[in-house]
């Protein structure tokens, strides 16, 4: 498979092996009504974008579904079970989906707005295969459902918790590629900030900068260390795999500090506390993640791939996640109590509609 890093299990004989032996290996245990032809297995593929299915970030959270799913219905990883397929470029994204079609996948994620028009085009070529976008919405196809998250919402509350924690009144936000999608999560962390800052009777310096795209770890390490420098002492970062490269920056910032002259960064998709842990210059163990802005990304697609398993798969739908049932959110990470009963007091704002949270950065003129 010339496009696709796909992992296959020793146990498939072949790669000459016929799709239609491969789907009739496929067949779970029937039930024990005679007359059912019903099984207990649904095969599910996810499409990443160009990161790895390791990325501490969107991949991961995603993946992380794809195994509780696994998991609850005794289903391994491989043929048969759930898989991914790694995309190196953007020129992967349609041959992986259509590969992941063709080996006997049955639903099959879209992990990220990037792959919307693949996921488009592989639906449109596999008719009787379920397909799922995440973080757009595809519309007028049948066998395909959408997901998306309101991640302003928590990006507000992310803005709430620096407004009230930085010491220097100056942070910053570093998106991936820009798009509709990543300006939810700088506008509503500009809301946020501007919000508490408000509330605080002070004013607080915002730096703004995109990377223009999810894997330069060390462009988002050079545009952290220039916003470090210039005085933010909080970062958000909305890049995946390449927000990795503010991390590092933190940490050979913060190594070589007393752990109470730390800067802080604030995570995205998943809770990347693991990424902050370091020893400061005084010798004291510490952490320098914040918070981390959650996309319940695991939820929603444990959700879909239940829903196909029990063959009601909601082709067409679109699924909204937003702060109610915490389908975004921020963990309580290294917030202090004063700050967090803040944030909590904004989330209620937002829940009883006494906020309303910008969706585009031109909302907040």
């Amino acid at each position: 498979m010339s496009v696709s890093k796909f992992k296959k299990l020793a146990t498939i004989a072949t790669a000459a092996v016929s799709v239609s032996v491969l789907l009739t290996a496929c067949q779970g245990k029937k039930s024990s009504s005679s007359t059912s032809t019903k099984t207990t297995k649904h095969s599910i593929a996810l499409i990443t974008d160009n990161n790895a299915i390791d990325d501490h970030s969107f991949n991961e959270a995603a993946w992380n579904g794809f195994k509780a799913f696994g998991k609850k219905h005794g289903l391994k990883q491989g043929k048969c079970g759930y898989q991914y397929f790694e995309s190196s470029s953007a020129a992967d994204f349609t041959p992986n989906a259509n590969e992941a079609a063709s080996s006997g996948f049955e639903t099959i994620f879209g992990v990220g707005y990037q792959l919307t028009s693949a996921i488009k085009s592989a639906a449109k070529k596999n008719p009787k295969k379920n397909f799922v976008i995440i973080d757009d919405v595809i519309s007028g196809q049948k066998n395909v459902a959408s997901v998306t998250f309101e991640s302003n919402q928590a990006s507000y509350l992310a803005g709430i918790a620096a407004a009230y924690t930085t010491k220097t009144n100056h942070v910053g936000y570093i998106g991936g590629a820009k798009s509709a999608t990543l300006e939810l999560f700088e506008a509503g962390f500009k809301q946020g900030v501007e919000a508490g800052a408000k509330a605080l009777g002070k004013k607080i310096k915002i730096d703004d900068q995109y990377i223009g795209n999810f894997t330069s770890t060390d462009k988002a390490k050079s545009i952290a260390q220039s916003m470090y420098a210039s005085g933010a002492d909080i970062i958000y970062h909305a890049a995946g795999n390449a927000g990795n490269g503010v991390f590092t920056e933190a940490k050979d910032i913060n190594k070589n500090r007393k752990a109470s002259k730390k800067v802080w960064v604030i995570g995205v998709d998943v809770d990347q506390s693991s990424l902050g842990s370091y020893t400061s210059k005084d010798g004291k163990k510490s952490n320098f993640v914040l918070t981390s802005v959650l996309k319940g990304l695991d939820v929603a697609v444990e959700r879909i791939a239940e829903k196909a398993y029990q063959g009601k798969f909601p082709g067409g739908k679109h699924f909204v996640y937003t702060l109610e049932g915490n389908g975004v959110s921020v963990t309580k990470g290294n917030i202090d109590s004063k700050t967090w009963s803040k944030v909590q007091v904004a989330r209620k704002q937002i829940l009883n509609d006494k906020v309303k949270v910008a969706e585009s950065v031109s909302d907040l003129k």
